[in-house]
């Protein structure tokens, strides 16, 4: 269906933005985005294929409902960093923040307290 909506974009949007606003604005998430094809993918090549264990289940949402949550995370992204509510050493979910700066923060923790003859451990 996404094909459609990308070749139809400036005919349909109007209408998926009032579908998702009028969704976020009334907390109603309809029940036909809370469907997904459900399928067995084999975890790794060399695994056995006739073991079911072998296998992790793979959800396909439709493209409305992964367009929606796209919008629910940025609207709520905006809202809590507009709003100060995000921790400044938050990393996970964030634009320009990644494992990449969390570790240097830690890191760089680690040498001010070495630097001060503090003990330091991380688990």
């Amino acid at each position: 269906m996404s094909w459609l909506v990308k070749t139809w974009q400036a005919l349909l949007s109007p209408y998926v933005k009032l579908l998702l606003n009028k969704s976020l604005t009334t907390g109603y998430f309809p029940s036909q985005f809370k469907k997904a094809v459900v399928r067995p993918l084999l975890k790794k090549r060399e695994l056995d294929v006739s073991q079911m264990k072998n296998y992790r289940p793979v959800s396909n949402l439709s493209f409305l409902s992964k367009l929606s949550e796209k919008v629910a995370q940025r609207r709520l992204q905006e809202y809590l960093e507009s709003n100060s509510l995000m921790p400044e050493r938050q990393s996970a979910y964030r634009q320009h923040h990644s494992t990449e700066t969390a570790v240097t923060s830690v890191y760089n923790d680690l040498l001010l307290a070495a630097d001060e003859g503090d003990v330091s451990a991380v688990i």
